[in-house]
């Protein structure tokens, strides 16, 4: 018997579920707002060299004093790093005479002046990382995802030798991808037919995240107090997600008992977490098969990231994923971070980003159960390529065209995202899970901090980072298509389960009959009834039913 064989015995979505679910959703609303945090503590204002002496110019205008004293650009705007080594007063009687000569113009000597309509301080006002210095701006952002990344190879290791939620760092450390643990756990919990749902769910909260940063970006325009508004939710979140992490990982070898031996289940049920197996599943076919799936399958053995990548349809499965995974990361943060560029203010920008992303959630609910994960997971990501070709191609003139051609690229995106997410989890099998999300969120990672710097490709060919993204985002779309589709597909317990995928398709267990005539004669209760009402009834299974609650539990 399978482990989700096991859970519709006991109620595949009930009470328990929910409860888990619950906790998930509202622990991974903060998570954005440190993601995505560089957008507003390294946002850069307009800016100019500072002039010095002004007080000479009394009998000037701001705007004079900046005509003899910054160089203009083609477009009319004066230059953000440049300045005249001695006033140009003859500009004021033509202002479109600019000089040729441009031994003249000199970079920035006393610092800039910034425009703090928008924002109080950011860190590029307090410590002028612009012009020459703006590539320590963007790198803000990888540092960050630096130690995401390694977070992500360390805690992805450490969770498949020890118990997740110990594997999980304590106390507010938002660079470690404590967060991808118990949500991985959430996904273990639930039976096949509400996994999409489950895990769609969990993610559209990432998208109120998102919405909350621009309104806590909004209130607090001071980078200090917004990086202490946005960390604060982080303390004591261990304790919130310390739900019944790893169900696999105990039934299965993580600390399973004895040979022979009915595990114990002490960390399984949340709700009861000192009752045995026994006395949990009082079913003697129930507690046989716990017995067997802690005692005929070697599940404690040692695995590594090398495992990943040993055998040739899980090696396949790696090298793919690993791929989709960076693409899509590296396109999704290529447009999330890119929030100045479509001549909408920055706040409604990230708002509007937001919003897109619940709809595009929404409908990939329906696309991964009725195309496949497979189809919905290369189209989103090629049309979000397409999408941010399409603006290299648009006049800048055209704000309001590239904003709805980037707004549509981020709802594929962000559709890429959530796929990938609920894709890989059921690709890789249950002994090798937690590595092979932590090698591909590593891989994620990665392309999250390579994303900023590619921002600096702008200095050799203005569309150069469009061009970048496009290419990464279409070329790791084809990618997708080399890997197996999942749809109604059990989750693989064993590197076996990916070797040798079983052609049927799940369908679930009829009951034993057996069993229930036996208890009717013997007048022993329904074994599984204290359970069932422990976890409430598995509700029906209906994608209309599920659409509805999906839809109410988000607004």
């Amino acid at each position: 018997m399978k482990f989700e064989d096991l859970l519709l015995e006991i109620g595949g979505f009930g009470r328990f579920q929910i409860l888990i679910l619950a906790i998930l959703c509202l622990a991974r609303t903060n998570l954005p707002m440190h993601f995505l945090l560089h957008n507003f503590l390294a946002a850069t204002p307009s800016h100019h060299c500072a002039i010095p002496h002004r007080e000479a110019f009394v009998n000037l205008t701001r705007e004079e004093v900046l005509l003899i004293s910054i160089p203009q650009k083609p477009d009319g705007t004066f230059s953000s790093c440049e300045m005249f080594s001695q006033p140009q007063f003859h500009l004021l009687l033509n202002s479109s005479l600019q000089p040729e000569n441009k031994s003249i113009i000199q970079h920035c000597q006393h610092g800039w002046v910034y425009d703090h309509s928008q924002f109080t301080s950011t860190i590029s006002t307090q410590w002028d990382l612009v012009c020459e210095q703006r590539g320590l701006n963007q790198a803000t952002a990888t540092f960050f995802f630096i130690g995401v990344t390694v977070g992500a190879m360390v805690f992805g290791d450490l969770s498949d030798r020890f118990e997740p939620s110990q594997a999980a760092p304590q106390g507010p450390c938002p660079a470690c991808p404590n967060w991808m643990l118990p949500s991985l756990a959430g996904m273990e919990w639930v039976d096949v037919q509400h996994r999409t749902f489950t895990g769609i769910l969990i993610s559209i909260f990432w998208s109120v995240g998102n919405m909350l940063l621009a309104l806590a970006a909004y209130l607090v325009r001071e980078w200090h107090w917004l990086l202490v508004a946005v960390t604060a939710p982080f303390v004591g979140k261990h304790d919130s997600e310390n739900v019944c992490s790893g169900n696999v990982w105990k039934i299965q070898g993580g600390s399973g008992a004895g040979k022979g031996e009915v595990p114990s289940l002490s960390g399984v049920s949340c709700l009861h977490p000192n009752r045995t197996a026994a006395e949990l599943f009082p079913s003697f076919h129930l507690c046989q098969a716990l017995t067997r799936m802690a005692t005929d399958k070697n599940m404690g053995g040692s695995y590594s990231y090398i495992s990943l990548f040993r055998t040739p349809v899980l090696r396949k499965i790696s090298v793919c994923s690993g791929v989709v995974w960076f693409g899509v990361a590296f396109s999704y943060y290529g447009l999330s971070m890119n929030l100045t560029g479509f001549g909408l203010s920055i706040y409604f920008s990230q708002f509007v980003f937001g919003v897109i992303e619940i709809p595009a959630k929404m409908a990939m609910y329906v696309l991964v159960n009725r195309i496949g994960r497979r189809q919905s997971q290369a189209w989103t990501l090629i049309l979000a390529g397409v999408c941010i070709g399409a603006n290299i191609l648009i006049p800048k003139c055209e704000s309001s065209l590239r904003s709805v051609v980037a707004v549509l690229g981020k709802g594929c995106s962000e559709a890429a995202f959530t796929t990938v997410f609920l894709y890989t989890s059921e690709l890789y099998p249950t002994i090798l899970r937690q590595n092979g999300m932590g090698y591909t969120s590593f891989l994620a990672r990665l392309g999250g901090a390579l994303a900023p710097l590619v921002f600096l490709l702008d200095e050799v060919w203005r569309s150069l980072p469009e061009v970048t993204y496009c290419a990464v985002a279409v070329c790791s779309g084809a990618t997708a298509f080399l890997l197996p589709e999942t749809l109604n597909v059990r989750l693989p317990e064993g590197i076996e389960d990916v070797e040798k995928p079983q052609k049927k398709k799940f369908k679930k267990p009829k009951p034993n009959k057996k069993i229930k005539q036996q208890q009717k004669k013997s007048q022993i209760p329904n074994p599984n009834s204290t359970l069932l009402q422990e976890t409430s009834h598995g509700i029906v299974s209906s994608p209309l039913l599920d659409f509805i609650l999906l839809i109410g539990l988000t607004y």
